[in-house]
């Protein structure tokens, strides 16, 4: 797994949000971002768009994870809490699979454990593997 990993330290836009991609094996992956003041909005809690980052870029390599070209055609996230310091943890579950289309939530939790937000996405597998001849 990693050559997945390296294929998406390629994502250029999660790149720059610092999020890191701790684990990844068919159906599951694990990522992490530690907030930085970038990731905050005027109201000095971290931004929707920095956590829907996070728990897609976790969906991302899940859903990828078998080799086979993945996309997400539907998404949506819940927000549960307040996030403001320390470092976020996204865990991304396969919750079901077909060959045309899987299924996956996404738990971004806090240093304490606490729930942060719920994603939930789903893929279309594509017809063709993924080229890992230039990571």
């Amino acid at each position: 797994m990693e050559d997945l990993k390296k294929f998406f330290k390629k994502d250029k836009f999660a790149a720059h949000a610092g999020i890191e991609l701790l684990e990844v094996t068919p159906g599951y992956a694990k990522a992490r971002m530690v907030i930085e003041e970038k990731h905050l909005n005027g109201l000095n809690i971290v931004q929707g768009g920095a956590l829907f980052t996070l728990a897609d870029l976790a969906f991302a390599a899940a859903s990828n994870a078998y080799g086979i070209a993945a996309v997400g055609i539907n998404s949506n996230i819940s927000f549960v809490k307040a996030a403001t310091e320390g470092t976020l943890t996204a865990e991304a579950k396969e919750t079901s699979i077909n060959p045309k289309i899987a299924t996956y939530t996404v738990n971004i939790t806090d240093d304490e454990g606490d729930l942060v937000a719920i994603f939930q996405g789903m893929a279309y597998r594509k017809k063709f593997s993924l080229d890992f001849s230039d990571v």
